[in-house]
């Protein structure tokens, strides 16, 4: 059993949640043992009770309680098993790399994240995108599964906190393409509908998904949070469909997915927001436009600009459109070299 320790937060650990910085520490102390030192109140920041989420600053001192010895002897976690198959494909979704940042196309389909019976996602793959590095590139923020594009990984634990601290900070900026049934009128605007969570209908929630709140009742609604997004109409087919540019000005759960259908006009192929359980039907409901037009997602995180971190230098991060997406352009005869580079500029 070791004793007491504390733990002065350095420069490279600020920003980051209290359980993911321990677990560097003692690599094989379970998440179990951290939510029960945090009940007990026996880790602390400064003297005072923390959660296993909250958030540590350089220089705050952290106060460790003892950890039995069984806990430290435990052998160290193995690496993810990676395919050579699920390398190779992986390591074709790069699309940008230095020496701090990994940027993929993430392919629709595939999570981000593990969650249930979900084995195979771009956090296990991350293994395969080493490049000669000790370290396996860190997550920085998420996808959803069906939705493609634009995916940050860090390539270390300090560019994983600058990262963070810049999406959180909102200094960077994420423009996604959709195509939507019927036509967003006015064609530029913004949505400011609060979402909060709607549970699912399965024993453990599943299905679970967000519902659109008035902006006049996000304060006496409990658990809504406010949300905003900037969308442009680019480009239509009549009154039938529309290529919509998104902003998410904030970072909500499916948050252009049920913005769009809040409005009327749902992301094409987004089942659980355009459905028949669909609000607002507008002239949109259903979201499946039929014939050759795919009934997959059509959401795709088309850029991300940002100033490097390390560099200081600003970069724009382009990923193309996924098969399913590319079919439905040219079936309706768009290019992806007809939107302008910032279809927001009026706004700003």
């Amino acid at each position: 059993m070791s004793g007491v320790q504390k733990q002065i937060v350095g420069e490279a650990d600020g920003g980051q949640r209290i359980d993911r910085w321990l677990r560097r520490m003692f690599p094989h102390l379970s998440q179990g043992r951290i939510e029960k030192m945090c009940r007990k109140g026996e880790l602390r920041v400064d003297g005072g009770r923390v959660k296993s989420a909250t958030r540590i600053e350089a220089g705050q001192e952290v106060r460790i309680p003892p950890i039995p010895d069984a806990e430290l002897t435990k052998p160290a976690p193995k690496r993810d098993i990676v395919s050579e198959a699920d390398a190779e494909m992986i390591r074709a979704c790069v699309i940008w790399r230095d020496d701090h940042i990994i940027a993929l196309n993430k392919p629709p389909g595939l999570p981000t994240q593990g969650g249930s019976k979900q084995t195979r996602h771009v956090d296990g793959l991350a293994e395969a995108l080493r490049f000669g590095y000790d370290e396996k590139p860190r997550l920085v923020h998420r996808l959803d599964k069906d939705t493609s594009g634009v995916l940050l990984l860090a390539r270390t634990q300090e560019m994983a906190r600058l990262l963070t601290a810049a999406i959180r900070h909102r200094e960077t900026r994420k423009i996604y393409w959709a195509v939507v049934a019927g036509v967003p009128v006015p064609y530029l605007g913004e949505i400011k509908f609060g979402l909060v969570k709607a549970g699912g209908h399965g024993a453990h929630g599943e299905g679970e998904k967000m519902r659109a709140v008035h902006p006049r009742e996000i304060d006496s609604t409990p658990g809504a949070k406010r949300a905003i997004t900037q969308y442009a109409t680019l480009y239509r087919v009549a009154s039938r469909a529309a290529w919509v540019a998104m902003e998410p000005i904030t970072g909500r759960t499916h948050q252009l997915r049920a913005h769009m259908a809040e409005i009327g006009h749902p992301i094409v192929g987004d089942g659980k927001y355009g459905g028949s359980g669909q609000e607002n039907l507008g002239d949109g409901w259903g979201a499946k436009l039929g014939g050759i037009i795919s009934n997959k997602l059509h959401l795709h995180a088309r850029t991300i600009r940002l100033e490097h971190p390390k560099t200081r230098k600003p970069i724009t991060i382009t990923a193309p459109l996924p098969e399913h997406f590319a079919h439905t352009f040219e079936t309706f005869g768009w290019t992806e070299d007809l939107a302008d580079d910032d279809p927001f500029e009026a706004l700003q």
